[in-house]
C-alpha cells in the first residue's frame, strides 16, 4: 500500500478524479479524519471535508502504486 495526499477542492476536480480512478483495477481509499471512503465513489467523496488535503491510500492491484501516483500527479500535493 502506498499513501499520499491529494487535493480535491472543486466539483470539477472531484468529477475528473473519479472518472480517472474508476478505470483502475486496484482499490483506492480516501481518509479524512476518522472517515474512510472509496475513492471511486463520488457520493462518498462529497461526504468528507474537501477543504484540506485528503490522504489517499493506494492498495496493490493490477497497477503498480507508483503508476497510479503518476496518473494522479495533478491531484497530489506535497506532504
Amino acid at each position: 500500500m502506498l499513501i499520499t495526499k491529494v487535493r480535491l477542492d472543486s466539483i470539477d476536480k472531484v468529477k475528473q478524479f473519479v472518472n480517472l480512478v474508476s478505470c483502475l483495477d486496484c482499490d483506492l481509499d480516501l481518509v479524512s479524519g476518522r472517515y474512510i471512503v472509496d475513492a471511486k465513489s463520488i457520493m462518498g467523496i462529497f461526504s468528507i471535508d474537501l477543504s484540506q488535503p485528503i490522504e489517499l491510500r493506494i492498495h496493490d492491484g493490477s497497477e503498480e502504486p507508483q503508476q497510479v501516483v503518476e496518473m494522479l500527479k495533478d491531484y497530489i500535493v506535497a506532504d
